[in-house]
């Protein structure tokens, strides 16, 4: 998927967090696209959570879909 400014690599990864802490379970669902002004973002989710919060974070090089993901 692109962006409107032609980007097609996210500059953000979308989870939901269950649990807290170090019990923290993080489930990646998303991407999501920074606006060109930096004032906002554009998302794009894989699943729609029913329980736990949605975290937007920076995509890191290792970041896989091990649970642990975005911390």
């Amino acid at each position: 998927m692109k962006d409107r400014n032609g980007n097609s690599r996210p500059t953000h990864n979308v989870y939901v967090v269950e649990g807290e802490g170090d019990n923290a379970y993080w489930t990646k669902v998303g991407a999501a696209w920074q606006h060109a002004d930096g004032e906002g973002l554009n998302l794009t989710l894989t699943a729609l959570p029913l329980n736990g919060r949605l975290v937007i974070r920076t995509p890191k090089a290792d970041d896989q879909s091990n649970g642990k993901a975005g911390r």
